[in-house]
């Protein structure tokens, strides 16, 4: 049962309404995880904020939601596995990726991001070694470390608010 309701547009507070309505715009609908973040306005604007700066970084769209899968499968978030495993899918990746995505077995990207999730940042010099033998320069590992940051918010503030899961179930 959820523990922290997610608002409707006319209950949100006046100051998340318009990043709401912007939400449903672009995607058709306002998922929960946003409905749910929407009690706090600066929650909300700090997560848009630096999603829409992370969607220019050196990851692919692709490789954000790997990254994304990792963290979230790491952090036991059914509500962002489900709703990454659905843009993942967009994005062009398997169902076999998006499983792979998510026991950090894919790529570079996923070790690195399930490493990071794991360790709280305190990865190992093998880790980090790894990660740049398959490819990961600087830049990328660094756009890691901040994607897993964007979804520690999401997979916990799901975790804690048991959102109800309105994307389509993660694979078994």
């Amino acid at each position: 049962m959820t523990r922290i309701a997610a608002l409707t547009l006319d209950q949100a507070p006046a100051a998340a309404r318009t990043a709401l309505q912007g939400i449903e715009k672009g995607l058709g609908f306002i998922p929960n995880a946003f409905a749910t973040l929407a009690h706090s306005p600066a929650a909300l604007g700090g997560y848009l904020a630096l999603a829409q700066a992370l969607s220019k970084n050196s990851l692919t769209p692709a490789e954000r939601e790997v990254a994304a899968l990792a963290a979230s499968e790491v952090n036991g978030c059914d509500y962002c596995v489900a709703a990454h495993s659905f843009f993942g899918g967009k994005t062009g990746l398997s169902a076999d990726d998006l499983l792979a995505a998510r026991a950090g077995t894919l790529n570079g990207v996923a070790a690195l991001a399930r490493a990071v999730t794991l360790s709280r940042g305190q990865v190992s010099d093998e880790h980090l070694s790894s990660a740049r033998e398959a490819g990961l320069d600087d830049a990328k590992i660094v756009d890691v470390i901040a994607q897993v940051s964007l979804l520690t918010l999401t997979n916990y503030l799901n975790n804690v608010a048991k959102t109800d899961i309105d994307f389509p179930p993660k694979a078994i």
